[in-house]
């Protein structure tokens, strides 16, 4: 099989870049030098392509590995003067170069935009042959008969016979949801599964643009728009004509309302609709005809209590203004993660990208670098996905995670806190947390139970009934408790509260596991080309030589759990037998009980952090130790030095730092800081989530 894949459209539309970011997500996910090429680059001032896709989602991942052999104006032009073969030539070698750099390239066909494209997957497809990459053509179903689609199909697979240029796989893309099924039977049967053909369903959420794309139409003016609501989905237009009370009647969610700015008695309704849980949640405010409210109304589009409501100017007449509104679709961008991580579902359902045995360096065998680890993650817990309880359901950074997990179907998540905050916030960032479940746990059914077991599990410690049921309305004991009685199958918290808070209630009733006698952390250090484990940085402050020997082969469980063989070293201020002292001695012991106790695992120490990372000290300190220069485990002698050195190495390697992961509970409960990012919660829960298919 070729070490490179051509993706071509077989007309307008076909949701083609769906395609391409879903392959580069999976290529980026199993090897680290992927290289993206378009023979063609198609000329944008805007900078929606998928090279500024591919480039911004994947900055150090694909740095200097995004290549476009022309732009449209140069390939006319040489084409023109030199003619076609020309053209192919300087494609062929603005290709070569980059494939010397890459183990994989994926190609991007061009995309039917000029007076040309009658004949453009000819041209594709001659492009492909010269490349000596595989053929992934990608038709568009919608709104086709299956017999048409067929016909199609057959048609431009004869032409791609006829030229020997072997075939990947096909795409069928855009097909509505009830006829998946349908489809997919009909295909099957028509081409007896060669080519392989994944059929991909329409999603109308997509092609939706959002108030940031309405604010960067030429001429449009932002007058009150704050950058959490420049994500608001436009799924509706509404334009404004009526007298208020008729008008109210036609909101939809999703809707932006358009009318003359000097409809003051709109503005004003639009204001208290956005404020409302009686009425959707719109978008957003055109007003046009380039006519701005008095000063009096301007002040009242600022919030009070929420985001304000996105409002936009627009010069021309309203009905000028919607016929731009109306051309302008939404894209996929880095900016709309909730976008990106629906399209990735839409590919990864649909894609059985493993039966094409593509050729590439395995994983197992290539350096791993972060994106790797990170995709690799997402994959484990999509394939069995657990139910996550977040206790913080009102913090922005968890309802944006919850929006990319449900995309990906990461996990099956639970938000708790006050149902109206939460779904107030929600709208507010143009979030929809449809198919999410939220719960009040001082307004939950759950809630009486809850209270009765915990006041008997903590009565030895003389809690009653009314301080149990003061403990469980803290969202970080509710969610505990529905962890401890199968509720859901892990939590994540700590976005708001420390460490201690989450997890001293896993402390009180889940307990142990047997065998293990503390709780201990890991981080999981995503390093440029590997990742290593460093505990524990996060619990135990000063913990004895036997808890240093438990967390240390806690953590080598938790290595192997996420496939990095473990080889344990064990951290001191000096290396095999040169030091003595009381915290010399106290490594010592540990790694003399981790051996006892665990003859199978490849454990050293004491042993200088140098020593255990570096293969050319490691000659000279500890020569002959199947540890030290190629560790994976470390784990430091105390809180103070293993804090201080994740947050050393995250800092000065720009390493990705994943956790803490808690490790030796009965079930899964993690910790965030309450500096994380949405990425590290999306993470977080995956890990949470693979503990728990663990269990």
């Amino acid at each position: 099989m070729p070490k490179s894949v051509y993706i071509a459209s077989t007309g307008r539309d076909t949701g083609k870049s769906i395609v391409v970011f879903g392959m580069m997500e999976y290529l980026l996910g199993r090897s680290h030098r992927i290289g993206y090429f378009k023979p063609i680059a198609t000329d944008s001032r805007t900078g929606r392509t998928t090279m500024s896709l591919v480039s911004e989602n994947w900055k150090s991942a694909v740095e200097g590995r995004v290549v476009a052999a022309y732009t449209q104006d140069e390939a006319e032009e040489i084409q023109a003067r030199d003619g076609i073969q020309a053209l192919h030539k300087g494609i062929l070698e603005a290709y070569a170069k980059l494939a010397e750099r890459c183990d994989f390239v994926l190609c991007s066909g061009t995309n039917y935009t000029r007076s040309t494209s009658a004949f453009e997957f000819e041209f594709n497809l001659d492009i492909a042959k010269n490349l000596g990459a595989a053929l992934l053509p990608v038709f568009n179903g919608r709104e086709i008969s299956t017999k048409r689609l067929i016909e199609q199909m057959r048609a431009l697979l004869a032409i791609v016979d006829e030229t020997h240029t072997p075939v990947l796989a096909t795409v069928v893309n855009r097909i509505e949801r009830e006829a998946l099924d349908k489809t997919r039977k009909a295909l099957a049967e028509a081409f007896k599964g060669k080519p392989p053909i994944f059929v991909l369903r329409n999603e109308p959420s997509l092609l939706h643009p959002t108030v940031r794309d309405i604010a960067a139409i030429d001429g449009a003016i932002r007058l009150s728009v704050d950058r959490q609501s420049l994500g608001r989905e436009v799924q509706d237009i509404k334009v404004a004509a009526m007298a208020v009370p008729n008008f109210l009647s036609h909101l939809t969610e999703g809707a932006l309302v358009i009318t003359s700015g000097d409809r003051a008695d709109i503005l004003t309704s639009c204001l208290l609709v956005n404020r409302s849980p009686n009425f959707p949640d719109i978008a957003g405010l055109v007003l046009t005809g380039g006519l701005l409210p008095e000063e009096s109304v301007m002040q009242l589009m600022t919030g009070a209590g929420r985001s304000a409501l996105p409002i936009l100017a627009m010069n021309d007449d309203t009905f000028t203004a919607v016929q731009k509104i109306e051309k302008k679709r939404g894209w996929l961008s880095p900016k709309e993660p909730k976008k990106l991580a629906t399209a990735v579902k839409i590919f990864q359902d649909a894609a059985d990208l493993d039966s094409l045995h593509l050729q590439f360096e395995p994983l197992k065998n290539a350096p791993i670098t972060p994106l790797m680890f990170e995709q690799k993650l997402l994959m484990r817990a999509s394939a069995n996905r657990k139910r996550i309880v977040l206790p913080e359901g009102e913090d922005r950074r968890i309802l944006h995670a919850t929006t990319i997990l449900k995309a990906r179907g990461v996990a099956e998540i639970v938000l708790l806190g006050n149902v109206d905050t939460i779904t107030r916030r929600a709208a507010d960032n143009g979030l929809s947390l449809r198919g999410v479940e939220l719960i009040d746990p001082s307004k939950s059914p759950l809630l009486e139970g809850f209270v009765t077991e915990y006041a008997a599990l903590r009565a030895h410690k003389g809690v009653t009934l009314p301080v149990a049921k003061d403990r469980m309305m803290d969202p970080a004991y509710f969610g505990t408790m529905m962890v401890h009685r199968g509720e859901a199958d892990g939590m994540v918290s700590g976005a708001r509260s420390t460490t201690a808070h989450t997890i001293r209630p896993s402390f009180e009733f889940i307990k142990t596991r047997p065998g293990v006698s503390l709780v201990s952390s890991v981080f999981l250090m995503c390093l440029e080309d590997r990742v290593l484990v460093y505990g524990d940085c996060a619990v135990n402050p000063k913990p004895t030589a036997r808890e240093l020997a438990d967390i240390a082969i806690s953590a080598a469980g938790t290595s192997a759990m996420f496939d990095i063989e473990p080889r344990i070293a064990m951290l001191s201020y000096s290396s095999g037998t040169s030091g003595h002292g009381e915290e010399v001695d106290r490594v010592r012991e540990a790694t003399r009980i981790v051996r006892e106790k665990r003859p199978d695992l490849a454990v050293e120490g004491p042993i200088q952090y140098d020593a255990a990372s570096e293969m050319d000290v490691a000659r000279s300190k500890m020569p002959g130790s199947e540890v030290a220069g190629r560790a994976t485990v470390f784990i430091f002698p105390d809180l103070n030095s293993g804090n201080n050195a994740y947050k050393a190495v995250q800092r000065t390697a720009r390493a990705v730092a994943i956790g803490p992961v808690l490790q030796g509970l009965n079930k899964p409960v993690n910790d965030l800081s309450r500096g994380c990012t949405v990425t590290d919660i999306v993470n977080t829960v995956a890990i949470t989530a693979i503990q728990a298919q663990e269990k």
